[in-house]
């Protein structure tokens, strides 16, 4: 009887054991890695960004000539350069036309502002300039065009940058609407210590690729409207970075990748950022093309082992031919 009793003592503990080790399993999957048997299809192509932001943003306060001189509406009211504009007397603002709409009959308005995450309300009264037209005294922006690199398409999702696209106050970009379109690049200013270099590109706003749907710290995101687009492209494996040998695709002439050599001298998986990975730059035909690392390359995919591993996306401001990259399990895990 007494051996009984140990016997199921000890199924009791395994038993528990067991269901410890279950909880924790499924308690720790979300930070598991991404399967190393997936696939994607690799990017490595320019891409054309257009965003339509939430709201206006502030571009420049100045003055309007109007009979009683030279006055600034914004100005007295104390709206700054970097303000996003939100809505006027509560009707919705995401365009400067919409503000046009909103002063067109004159009359004090109370303005929503979104400033350093915040919001700021405002009275302004517009004032008729020379030709009897309201007006506040602003410049405004209400899209972002730019370019970038594409790093893998997933289940109809196209991933990209890697990291956000950010307003002149380092702040996150609120989407309203965007599309990817295609792009090719036609110049590159050279990187040099302490000035960033860039691709310049055409962007074919007629050859929609991809909605974008969001703008988050890893990457930027859009659902593919044309699956054309995809015909023809690589399939690779995911894997992870290690340190050593590996290569980027980026494009930097036209619009074809091509493979260039680049060390992989820092891996850090528990770093939930964008920077996860330090890279140097060791193809000495890309140095001479670009110097390194160049504002457009973000989003290049980082290839080791045949694998997709990470994509580009800082560079080093005293040293282009470094910079950070982000591990491919966040970017996957978040888009």
């Amino acid at each position: 009887m007494q051996m009984i009793k140990k016997d199921m003592v000890k199924i009791k503990i395994k038993y528990l054991i067991l269901v410890v080790f279950a909880f924790f399993t499924i308690l720790s999957g979300s930070m598991l890695p991404v399967s190393a048997s997936a696939e994607v299809y690799l990017g490595g192509m320019p891409a054309g960004f257009t965003i339509q932001t939430r709201g206006a943003y502030v571009m420049g306060v100045g003055e309007i000539l109007s009979d009683n001189g030279l006055v600034s509406p914004a100005k007295d009211s104390q709206i700054e350069v970097g303000d996003i504009i939100l809505s006027i007397d509560g009707d919705e603002v995401n365009s400067a036309k919409d503000v046009e709409k909103a002063i067109e009959k004159g009359g004090e308005k109370l303005v929503v502002l979104r400033r350093n995450g915040e919001n700021v309300y405002k009275t302004i009264r517009p004032v008729k300039d020379a030709i009897g037209k309201y007006r506040l005294g602003l410049f405004l922006r209400d899209t972002i065009n730019g370019i970038g690199t594409i790093t893998y398409i997933s289940n109809n999702i196209i991933a990209s940058l890697g990291h956000p696209v950010l307003d002149e106050r380092n702040e996150l970009v609120e989407v309203k609407s965007g599309v990817i379109c295609q792009s090719c690049v036609t110049g590159v200013t050279l990187g040099k210590r302490g000035v960033p270099g860039a691709l310049h590109g055409t962007l074919f706003h007629n050859k929609n690729v991809a909605t974008i749907n969001k703008n988050t710290v890893y990457g930027v995101f859009a659902t593919i409207d044309n699956n054309d687009f995809i015909k023809g492209l690589k399939k690779v494996e995911i894997g992870s970075a290690k340190i050593g040998d590996a290569t980027i695709f980026t494009t930097i002439s036209g619009d074809s990748p091509r493979e260039y050599s680049i060390s992989i001298v820092k891996a850090d998986f528990n770093d939930d950022t964008n920077k996860g990975l330090v890279i140097k730059i060791t193809d000495e035909n890309l140095l001479n093309q670009t110097g390194g690392i160049v504002q457009g390359m973000s989003g290049s995919p980082i290839i080791q082992g045949g694998k997709l591993v990470g994509a580009v996306t800082h560079v080093f401001i005293n040293d282009p031919t470094r910079g950070f990259g982000i591990t491919i399990d966040n970017m996957l895990n978040h888009q």
